[in-house]
């Protein structure tokens, strides 16, 4: 097998890219996906990737939520991210960001909590799954 990241990540959209002037939850992602072949995939490291177009105004605060059971949120500890959660502005055009999530949760999503907007801005977020127990990375 070819050492390509394309075998060993995963990527899951959590914000799908719109115009945000409201709070909006991601959808979740499970760290724990079934393979091709039947096998259990767990992927034991996680980062967040945030991608603006135009944020016209407004401050839209992006947090990292977890859970064990896809029900039950609360915000990811601070010891289990590397980087900075941001807090996207109107000089925050065309930017990308990237926060690593090393704890143990299994369902992860991002939360946009937008504040003093009118028109609000373009963005969303996908999570980049890696480091499986299974290899090659599953496509289904």
């Amino acid at each position: 097998m070819k050492r390509a990241v394309y075998n060993h990540v995963r990527a899951k959209a959590t914000l799908a890219v719109a115009a945000r002037t409201a709070a909006a939850n991601g959808t979740a992602v499970d760290r724990q996906l079934s393979g091709a072949s039947g096998t259990n995939e767990w992927y034991s490291s996680a980062m967040l990737v945030v991608h603006t177009g135009t944020i016209t105004d407004g401050t839209h605060a992006i947090t990292l939520e977890v859970s064990d059971d896809n029900s039950s949120w609360a915000a990811a500890a601070a010891g289990d991210i590397q980087g900075s959660l941001p807090s996207i502005a109107s000089t925050d055009d065309d930017k990308l960001y990237e926060i690593g999530y090393t704890g143990p949760k299994r369902y992860l999503r991002a939360v946009a909590t937008p504040s003093g907007t009118t028109t609000g801005g373009v963005y969303g977020a996908t999570i980049l799954l890696g480091f499986p127990n299974t290899l090659p990375v599953s496509r289904t």
